[in-house]
């Protein structure tokens, strides 16, 4: 078995391009969080030709709505959820904010699948259940848009080796049998 791949974020589409599904990646640097609802607000954002509260451009978006921290933590529970709710969203983020990594579990659709492989994106799988440990990843975290969707909120993540594995690579290539 190789050994991770050690990657921070901004991501380039070239390094996004290199990624092969399978690889076993360690993540650092600063990750967005968002699930259904913030991605909602998002592209009715980009419909409205408001500014969006993220700027998305090389970015990853975690699919995760963290559970609050217990006193002496940075972050509760972290765990993903399931994909596919964003999938309505996720290629117009692609397509027009230059998004280039999401993280979660689960399938993604084809049309997801096709933005990723025009647009060079990469979708990584955290493990499910281990929300935990996840959480043990991460040394800082900062509500930043959309309080009031309480978990489901934007929150900026800064992680340190977040384990992942590249679910889709930006090819289309899967481990998801397909």
């Amino acid at each position: 078995m190789t050994a991770a791949r050690k990657l921070t974020t901004p991501f380039t589409e070239a390094a996004v391009r290199a990624l092969q599904a399978g690889d076993r990646v360690l993540l650092s640097g600063v990750i967005w969080t968002g699930r259904d609802a913030a991605h909602k607000r998002l592209v009715a954002a980009l419909e409205t030709g408001t500014p969006l509260p993220v700027r998305l451009e090389g970015q990853a978006i975690y699919f995760v709505g963290p559970c609050p921290a217990r006193p002496g933590e940075v972050i509760g529970s972290a765990g993903p959820t399931t994909s596919g709710r964003m999938d309505a969203y996720s290629p117009r983020l692609i397509a027009e904010c230059g998004l280039r990594a999401m993280i979660g579990k689960g399938e993604r659709g084809p049309a997801v699948v096709e933005a990723m492989k025009r647009y060079g994106c990469v979708y990584f799988a955290a493990t499910g259940g281990a929300g935990a440990l996840i959480a043990r990843c991460v040394r800082k975290c900062e509500l930043v848009a959309y309080p009031e969707l309480g978990p489901e909120a934007i929150y900026r993540l800064e992680v340190v080796d977040f384990p992942l594995v590249v679910a889709i690579d930006a090819a289309g290539n899967t481990l998801y049998g397909r």
